[in-house]
């Protein structure tokens, strides 16, 4: 049996201009792994790991979870979302 892995974008959200995006990226993670959303990808994904970016149109940040997902956690993900 083949368990083909896909690497998808789980969450995003956009965080002000703060002086270390590192130190206040925590709280809105812990947030959103309480939701049952955030809930589901930590049981359902593996290597979830988070990434910052500058997001120049507010000066702020942007941050994204990813995760991978396989079999039929993948194919309920991408139905999901589409």
């Amino acid at each position: 049996m083949n368990d083909t892995k896909s690497k998808y974008i789980l969450h995003e959200f956009k965080m002000g201009d703060v002086e270390d995006p590192e130190i206040y990226v925590a709280e809105p993670i812990y947030q959103w792994q309480q939701t049952p959303h955030g809930k589901w990808c930590m049981e359902k994904a593996t290597d979830l790991e988070y990434h910052t970016s500058i997001d120049h149109m507010t000066y702020g940040y942007r941050v994204v979870i990813t995760g991978w997902l396989s079999g039929k956690h993948a194919t309920f993900w991408a139905l999901k979302r589409a």
